[in-house]
């Protein structure tokens, strides 16, 4: 995948940017690449129904850890976290695949 192909939109979020590949307001359910640059984060949220992250790049560190490219990670229905890119001198942007079932909620930010 060309990462540098997608037709990135910037989020309210300070270098975190979007891309929606489906989006139904109905159900919630989003399908989205995420990219957070390294340091920035996306606010503290709620799940509602599971979430499924696939890490294609870089990785990010929330409340059950860390977690890098290749990385599959489940969030269960009412979790909650707040990802942070990884930072540090080698350090690269954050790419995300995620599919949110139900949508969430934002609790900060």
């Amino acid at each position: 995948m060309d990462l540098s192909a997608v037709p990135w939109r910037q989020s309210r979020y300070p270098g975190v940017a979007i891309h929606f590949y489906a989006s139904d307001r109905g159900t919630g359910r989003v399908l989205a690449l995420i990219r957070m640059e390294p340091g920035c984060g996306y606010p503290q949220h709620r799940h509602h129904g599971e979430e499924h992250v696939l890490v294609l790049e870089g990785g990010y560190r929330d409340s059950q850890g860390e977690h890098r490219a290749g990385d599959f990670v489940v969030y269960g229905d009412r979790s909650e976290h707040a990802p942070v890119a990884l930072h540090g001198p080698d350090a690269a942007a954050c790419v995300l695949l995620a599919l949110a079932h139900e949508g969430i909620t934002l609790l900060g930010g």
